[in-house]
């Protein structure tokens, strides 16, 4: 079975990814994750595209697909989770070809829906233990014990500089510009699926273990 995660950063999607990957051993197409194994371990692709990422410029459409193409080759018959790409129509168009290739075909496009206002909320209250990386929250998780980590008493915590609520709508702007004009595509061949976004991680994976299992 292959699959396309959608949803705009903050979704879940790559939560939902490494779970499907560890209880029914698809394989996660994460492009960022794959790019930089690719330059780490110096493979012909990965060269490419570290010369062009110190030029300064965008990796091309044409070197992800050749790692992607690289990636299903190895993947063998297991099954596939598209997460952050295709995110035009015609990276769209070419993940159609790379799997016909190969004689396989998408069998859904799973949408992570969410509110923006809520998915503000979410991201732009995260923060950790400097320490041993316990996740909190400020409205959902705060710790037991005011200022200090329930897990190893530490009273330093950190925030990630890009969860703020600028960057969160920003972010959001930019899917909904270039990622959710091919949702169209999709629902021609009625691959789409939408899920809730917002509910817990558990509702979440009950609702798209129901549509893989339909």
């Amino acid at each position: 079975m292959n699959i396309v995660l959608l949803g705009p950063p903050g979704a879940g999607k790559g939560t939902q990814a490494a779970r499907l990957q560890a209880q029914r051993g698809m394989i996660q197409m994460s492009t960022g994750d794959m790019l930089r194994e690719a330059v780490a371990q110096g493979s012909p692709v990965g060269l490419e595209a570290k010369a062009v990422m110190a030029a300064g410029e965008l990796v091309s459409d044409a070197i992800v697909s050749a790692l992607i193409g690289e990636r299903l080759d190895a993947a063998g018959s297991n099954g596939a989770i598209f997460d952050g790409f295709p995110r035009t129509r015609e990276q769209a168009e070419a993940l159609d070809l790379l799997l016909a290739e190969r004689g396989r075909s998408l069998d859904y496009v799973i949408e992570l829906e969410v509110e923006e206002d809520a998915l503000v909320e979410r991201i732009a209250g995260r923060f950790s233990c400097a320490r041993c990386g316990a996740s909190y929250h400020d409205r959902f998780n705060l710790p037991r014990q005011q200022d200090l980590c329930d897990l190893c008493g530490s009273s330093e915590f950190v925030r990630r500089p890009d969860d703020n609520e600028q960057t969160v709508r920003r972010r959001m702007a930019e899917y909904r510009a270039k990622t959710e004009p091919i949702l169209p595509y999709y629902e021609e061949r009625g691959l789409v699926r939408r899920v809730d976004g917002m509910a817990s991680v558990e509702q979440v994976a009950a609702q798209i273990d129901a549509i893989l299992d339909s």
